[in-house]
């Protein structure tokens, strides 16, 4: 399935793995990061609209989609690098990044790494994820009960493979705001990609590296804020806005930092894209 219209679909060599990527458009360009269980095609109601003043790149993260899915890797750092190598393979020395869930986490790694690259900053329904671990309490645990149950070695792959069909349609339901948010169509391409041999290994991998390596490195760099102007929106019926002061949390990471909720549950870019649409073309220009 395909439903990048305008976009061209490649294969890239970056960091040492195979990156599938849709790209298209002209202007400044524009790196989307898609999140968890999804794929880069969750942009499809976002990237063809900004195609007509931007250059958009859209790839599958390392272990997501039909990107390569290698043992190690899944720290932020080496998720980040990822995608500054794919942009300069593109020839994109100076980008800006969006990124929902994973892929937020991904884009605030690589604008701390690479602060000369990056020239702007949204992520989509996400506090910084070394306040989720800090702030963590029995309320969160319940909501984000994925986040804990991931670390188990092994088990939560045997299960999750069991039945990955009914798995992510309860997530993708769960995280919604409205039932059907997320058409038929994707919930199957995203199942076709989830279930590739090795995805569900992958992506576990994504969290259990966000809980150790990620945290040390947050610790590590908490002196460290985001130089570009960074914008934070959220679903004002999703979790993290009944647990988080969403923006104040990113106000003590940037230097330059708004926000606002919008109507909608965890999945912006399907639930929301016109009120997306709407605030990315002001603050990308």
């Amino acid at each position: 399935m395909d439903v990048m219209t305008g976009l061209a679909r490649h294969t890239v060599r970056a960091n040492g793995i195979r990156i599938n990527v849709w790209a298209g458009g002209e202007g400044p360009p524009v790196l989307l990061l898609h999140g968890w269980p999804q794929t880069a095609q969750m942009w499809h109601k976002i990237a063809p609209a900004l195609a007509g003043q931007y250059t958009v790149v859209c790839p599958d993260l390392r272990g997501y989609g039909d990107s390569d899915k290698p043992r190690d890797g899944y720290d932020k750092k080496t998720m980040a690098r990822d995608m500054h190598a794919l942009m300069l393979a593109l020839g994109h020395a100076r980008y800006a990044v969006v990124g929902h869930d994973r892929g937020g986490r991904v884009g605030h790694r690589l604008a701390l790494d690479q602060p000369e690259a990056v020239t702007r900053l949204c992520v989509l329904d996400i506090v910084p994820t070394h306040t989720v671990f800090m702030q963590t309490d029995r309320h969160l645990a319940a909501a984000y009960w994925h986040w804990f149950f991931f670390q188990a070695p092994d088990l939560p792959e045997v299960m999750i493979s069991a039945a990955p069909e009914a798995f992510l349609r309860h997530v993708l339901r769960s995280l919604s705001f409205q039932a059907g948010a997320i058409e038929e169509p994707m919930v199957q391409e995203y199942l076709r990609a989830f279930t590739l041999p090795g995805t569900i290994r992958a992506t576990l991998e994504d969290y259990r590296a966000a809980a150790t390596r990620d945290v040390e490195d947050d610790e590590r760099d908490l002196a460290l804020r985001v130089r570009c102007p960074l914008l934070t929106i959220w679903g004002e019926y999703g979790k993290m806005h009944g647990m988080f002061d969403v923006l104040a949390t990113w106000q003590a990471k940037g230097e330059d930092v708004r926000g606002h909720p919008l109507p909608c549950g965890h999945f912006i870019p399907e639930e929301a894209p016109e009120a997306l649409l709407t605030d990315l073309r002001k603050f990308l220009s």
